[in-house]
This record gives structure tokens, C-alpha cells and sequence, in this order.
């Protein structure tokens, strides 16, 4: 199939690259010039593991274009993706700037039937507000479906996600958009579910929104679990083998972040305001997820009440592992925070240490962990990184001031921090504390 993708963020330039990979021609639309050019030499512009890898195989291949020229990508396209961004907007609703300055431009450029698919995360009722548009400025020259296929793909497994999707939802108005969007995704050999549009738009905004109360859920549990000496990874453990539960997303720390959860949930309860529906629930999971992240500064100023002088030794800048996504990064409040009380913060991160001095001004950083840790009054650590969770304890313990080790992932064992000798804090967790002689 000729597939036309329009924006080359995460969610499109992954699902334009993958389409390609299982044998469509595809071309990727982005007006940034410059971004163009890098990305027909492979230079990609986000990090994502294997991703470089497939856009350079698939330009190779002859299957993946890039360009800036609308009317090329759409010419001879069966189908015309829309993923550009919906960032949020101060009221906490999202912008759909970008995707209705799309919709302008996909009408004016309407040369024959198309399936319209709205990929970018929308509120319910965007794309009826894109068939709007699109039928204004084409002025009903040609016939056209507009269609919802939400991505969702976990930044840092985005490749991997697309190749191996769990399900495939599309919302379509007729049984011939319906065809064509089955027919894309059969290569993928994923469960389909076919809904109304709007019921697609739903489902998207209520799988993030249910995810991220999840985590707020596990968290509440973890504090409520530091009172009485219980274990939350335990805990988890337990309500996890349920499978009503299921195991995932009840890793307690410090909370959700990057370019999803925040935003969509914040969305949702918008959209609630708007029609009247005060979405309780998802409002404490803001709540919740906003104090969470402080729970680490706590932690270290019960180890430190004063901070002045003291070296602090933060273990990641990213949101999550192999990403260097900074939106919403724990990193972002906490590191200004000790610093403000008079700590000297070396900063780790083997990725996103370039997007994190942006948003952190004065941000000290090295791409060596053992000389971050050198010389440390204390260990933060705010991302579960690999080289952090295969880091040599000896070898730490030797080079810090004081055997101090603050975790908002929880990475490390009790019994194995208790038999190294540090003083070990984590979330939801006893604190082990070493014996003095």
C-alpha cells in the first residue's frame, strides 16, 4: 500500500518506518526542512533502540521516503496518517493546532479517495472536526473517510511495540475504510477491534489514563506500606498474580511522566469539565503523582537535614530508560530543589543528558557513572537505567563519602544492600540502615 505519514515525532516516524518494514511504500511528511535532510541520511532525530536501524534499511530498501512537500506524499497514498503533535495546553486540554492546520492542508491537497487516520492522541469528537475541515477546503471534489487508529507504543520499546502489537484499534465510519485499515494491519497478525470513531478517541485516552492510576494506586500503597514495615514490591507481587490485577504497572517510585500519561489524563478530565462529568478518580491521580516525585527529597533530607556542601550524586535525567524524552522528568523538579538548598548535583545519563541541560539551567552532567558517584555525600537515583541496576556496589561504596543510596525505582534487593553496608532507602520498602561498630 502507498501510505502517506504526516509528522516525524515518535508516533510518526515509528509507525511510517514500521508500516515500511512490513512492505508498504511509505512516505514521511514534516515541515521542518532541516529534519527532513537528516532524516534522508539516517540521522534520526529522537532515541529510540532500533529505529535508526530500520529507517536506514528501509531507505535502502526503496520503501521509506522523507519529504516536506504534502502534495507529493499524498498523490498516489491509499492512506494519509496524521501524527503531529497534540501538546498540552495551559487549561490542561489539548491543542489541536496541528492537527487542524492538517486538515486544511490534506483538503487542499485532496486528489481522490483516501482514509484520513487520525494516529495523534485527540479528544473525542477530532475527527468529526477533521472531516469537517477536510470537506471545506476540498470542497467536496472527492470522496474521503476519515478513521481513528490510536498508537499505543511505550517510548523506549516503540519499535518493538509497533512490530508486536497487542491490538490494533480502529474506528471507521464505513466498510470500505474498515478494508483498508484491516488489510494495513494484517502483516502484523494483532487482534482488530473495530469501533465508531469516537469510541477509537475513547479508547486511547481511558487505556493511558487507567495505566497511569495504576501507578498512582501502587504509590499510595507504597507510602501507606513505609508506616508498618510491609514491602510494597511484595505487596505487588501479590495483587499482581491476581488476574483480575495483572502485574503490570504496580512498580511503586516516583511517579509517571513523559509525553502520555500527564498530558492524556490531564486531557481526559478536561473533556470531563467540558460536558459536566467531574472525573474524581483520575484528578487524585494527578494529585498523587504530583506529590509522589517530592518523596525522594524527604528522603534525602531525613539523611541530611541541612544540604549545604553536600555532593549528591543524581542516577538519571530521562523520564524512563532508553528514551531521552525529559517531558515531565522527575529530574526536572528534583535537581533545582537540591540545589536550591545549597547541595552540589553531579548528574547521570548515558542518553538524555543534552534535552535535560535545556530544561535544567546549570545542570552538571557526566556520561561516566562511577565519576558521577565519585567523591558523594549521596546517591539519587531517579531512572533505572541498565548501567544503574548492574552498577558494582564495592566499587560504589569505595567511592562515595558516605554509603548512601536514596532509590525512587526501587532497583536494588534488601538483603542485598543490608549485607553491603549501605544505608539503603527506597519506595514503599524498609530502610536498611547499617549497624555501626
Amino acid at each position: 500500500m502507498n501510505i502517506c505519514v504526516i509528522g516525524t515525532g515518535y508516533v510518526g516516524l515509528v509507525s511510517g518506518t514500521c508500516f515500511s518494514e512490513v512492505g508498504n511504500n511509505v512516505t514521511c511528511i514534516d515541515l521542518d526542512e532541516g529534519k527532513i535532510e537528516r532524516l534522508k541520511q539516517g540521522i534520526i532525530p529522537i532515541y529510540e533502540p532500533g529505529l535508526k536501524e530500520l529507517v536506514l534499511k528501509n531507505i535502502e530498501e526503496g520503501r521509506l521516503h522523507f519529504s516536506t512537500k504534502l502534495e507529493e506524499g499524498m498523490k498516489d497514498a491509499e492512506v494519509v496518517i496524521i501524527a503531529v503533535g497534540t501538546p498540552q495546553a495551559p487549561s490542561g486540554e489539548a491543542n489541536l493546532e496541528y492537527v487542524e492546520n492538517v486538515a486544511v492542508s490534506i483538503g487542499e491537497n485532496l486528489n481522490g479517495y483516501k482514509v484520513i487516520v487520525t494516529k495523534s492522541t485527540v479528544p473525542v469528537g477530532t475527527g468529526q472536526r477533521v472531516k469537517s475541515i477536510i470537506s471545506e477546503y476540498s470542497h467536496g471534489k472527492h470522496e474521503f473517510d476519515v478513521a481513528s487508529n490510536p498508537e499505543f507504543l511505550r517510548e523506549g520499546t516503540a519499535v518493538y511495540d509497533t512490530m508486536n502489537m497487542d491490538r490494533a484499534v480502529i474506528g471507521v465510519e464505513s466498510k470500505r475504510a474498515e478494508e483498508v485499515l484491516t488489510k494495513l494491519h494484517e502483516p502484523f497478525n494483532t487482534e482488530i477491534v473495530v469501533t465508531n470513531v469516537e469510541t477509537s478517541e475513547m479508547i486511547k485516552y481511558a487505556s493511558n489514563a487507567f495505566l497511569a492510576t495504576k501507578i498512582s494506586f501502587i504509590n499510595e500503597i507504597a507510602n501507606l506500606s513505609e508506616h508498618f514495615g510491609a514491602d510494597v514490591t511484595k505487596v505487588a507481587e501479590g495483587m499482581g498474580l491476581d488476574k483480575r490485577i495483572g502485574k503490570h504497572f504496580l512498580q511503586a517510585g516516583i511517579g509517571y511522566g513523559g509525553s502520555c500519561f500527564p498530558k492524556d489524563t490531564s486531557a481526559l478530565i478536561h473533556i470531563g469539565r467540558e460536558v459536566g462529568e467531574d472525573l474524581t478518580i483520575l484528578k487524585a491521580v494527578e494529585d498523587v503523582n504530583r506529590q509522589q516525585r517530592m518523596k525522594i527529597a524527604d528522603k534525602v533530607n531525613e539523611v541530611y537535614p541541612d544540604l549545604k556542601g553536600k555532593k549528591l550524586a543524581v542516577l538519571g535525567l530521562a523520564f524512563k530508560p532508553n528514551t531521552d524524552d525529559m517531558r515531565y522528568a522527575p529530574s526536572i523538579d528534583l535537581i533545582p530543589y537540591f540545589t536550591n538548598k545549597g547541595a552540589e548535583v553531579v548528574a547521570f545519563d548515558p542518553i538524555a543528558y543534552e534535552n535535560a541541560a535545556k530544561e535544567i539551567e546549570g545542570l552538571q552532567y557526566s556520561t561516566d557513572l562511577y565519576e558521577t558517584i565519585k567523591d558523594s555525600d549521596a546517591v539519587v537515583i531517579l531512572t533505572e537505567w541498565d548501567e544503574v541496576k548492574k552498577m558494582e556496589l564495592s566499587k560504589v561504596k569505595e567511592l562515595m563519602k558516605e554509603p548512601i543510596i536514596i532509590d525512587g525505582r526501587n532497583i536494588f534487593n534488601l538483603e542485598e544492600m543490608k549485607a553491603s553496608g549501605f544505608y539503603y532507602a527506597s519506595i514503599g520498602r524498609p530502610t536498611i540502615s547499617p549497624v555501626k561498630a
